[in-house]
């Protein structure tokens, strides 16, 4: 293969919007409601990320804003009910940041957030000093590909790769991300492998492998 798999430097947001870690809670409400965002990266020094305020910190302050809290429910929810009582990013923050570097790869990415139940992560370099963000949706740029280029990619990275004999034989058609395979080839042990890489391609939403091995039905 010789394309480079996308990274999340690719489809990162440059643009960051940060807070400091002195910042208060009015400024750091003000700061997500004037950039539409969900969550904000908390800086020091050169950039450097120390945690990030979302929205589920906040509003820990309206969930007990009501009622006093009571020593069981202190001692149950510790963190929760210390974020209640904070004005302060540095507070407030959840700390250490979830982040990730600038060539990790999407599916990388992805991960991270599912396991740590996030919607956007910070993208830090070798020193942890911010380089942007990713956020789910930057995540699936990658299938708003244009067909035409799908189609590119995986005749040129898998079909001349996998059958350079048989490889104008085969027809490469893809329609709204779904990649159709079709065609005769001379090795059908290859056939698998053909459909594997086509999927692997970024932006691909699936594929429909119709090769058949020459002299086979």
């Amino acid at each position: 293969m010789t394309s480079r798999p996308f990274t999340v430097a690719d489809v990162m947001t440059k643009k960051v919007v940060a807070v400091l870690p002195g910042a208060d809670f009015k400024e750091i409400v003000t700061t997500m409601q004037r950039w539409k965002v969900t969550a904000v990266p908390v800086v020091e020094g050169e950039g450097r990320v120390v945690g990030v305020v979302s929205e589920a910190d906040l509003l820990l302050k309206e969930e007990f804003h009501e009622h006093r809290l009571g020593l069981v429910e202190q001692m149950r929810r510790p963190e929760a009910t210390a974020k209640a009582g904070s004005s302060r990013a540095e507070d407030l923050m959840t700390s250490p940041a979830v982040t990730v570097a600038p060539d990790a790869s999407l599916p990388q990415a992805a991960r991270l957030m599912a396991a740590h139940r996030v919607k956007r992560l910070p993208v830090v370099d070798g020193h942890g000093a911010i380089q942007g963000i990713v956020s789910r949706s930057d995540l699936l740029k990658v299938f708003l590909r244009p067909d035409e280029d799908l189609a590119a990619e995986v005749r040129r990275d898998v079909v001349e790769h996998l059958f350079p004999l048989s490889r104008h034989q085969v027809a490469v058609r893809v329609d709204g991300g779904v990649v159709t395979l079709s065609g005769e080839v001379r090795d059908s042990t290859r056939i698998p492998l053909a459909e594997r890489l086509a999927r692997a391609v970024e932006g691909v939403v699936d594929v429909r492998c119709e090769l058949t091995a020459r002299g086979r039905t």
